[in-house]
């Protein structure tokens, strides 16, 4: 294990000026490039206590920014279009960088380690998701994975669109056909000198003789 020094709030690890017990590899790939701690050596102990009150300031600067962004994007709500099976399972999956992309769509400038994911979306439906702005600011946003708009707006309803479908075949294969019996049938209007109840006319004996 490895001894560093918390240049700020990490979740699960501990608060700014904390030393911490950490996986070697985590220091390396993750706080140490990311400047969220320095190992913790005797001239880093000095240097962060000689820096602490300005690195609590940025603190609470960033605290403070992170803040009003997130009271704009608390609620959001990004459209993600995949495909997916007639299960809902998607063919792959929705990704920290896929909700990132879609969010900075909507304009909102995030990274993609600033999602928290514990595992990637993998099928339709509505997905709350956290965004962590800041160490101690942190907001949800739903992503709504659909196959189409269509299917997203009846999502955003509380329709399930799969469902919908189903109930919508189902209607279809119960309704009896109409036999051709049954149908009416159309009789064409009666033309110019047919008979409509009695004789157009009489024979011309029978006229002259009425005389």
């Amino acid at each position: 294990m490895t001894d560093v020094i918390l240049l700020e709030r990490v979740e699960k690890l501990g608060q700014m000026g904390q030393v911490v017990k950490v996986r070697p590899g985590y220091a390396r790939n993750y706080l140490l490039p990311q400047k969220k701690a320095l190992r913790a050596t005797k001239e880093n102990l000095a240097y962060f206590e000689s820096q602490r009150a300005q690195l609590e300031a940025n603190n609470l600067q960033r605290k403070s920014e992170a803040t009003e962004i997130g009271g704009n994007l608390e609620g959001l709500t990004v459209v993600l279009i995949r495909q997916a099976g007639e299960s809902g399972q998607l063919y792959g999956s929705v990704s920290a960088r896929d909700i990132a992309d879609a969010v900075t769509d909507a304009g909102f400038t995030i990274e993609k380690r600033q999602v928290v994911l514990d595992r990637p979306i993998k099928s339709l439906g509505l997905h709350p998701v956290r965004v962590a702005l800041h160490p101690e600011v942190s907001v949800t946003v739903t992503t709504n994975v659909a196959q189409s708009a269509e299917g997203a707006e009846m999502q955003a309803k509380g329709i399930d669109p799969l469902r919908a479908r189903e109930e919508e075949e189902e209607a279809e294969a119960a309704a009896p056909e109409e036999s051709p019996a049954a149908r009416p049938q159309y009789a064409p209007p009666p033309q110019a000198g047919e008979a409509t109840g009695g004789a157009r006319g009489s024979p011309p004996d029978q006229v002259r003789g009425a005389r």
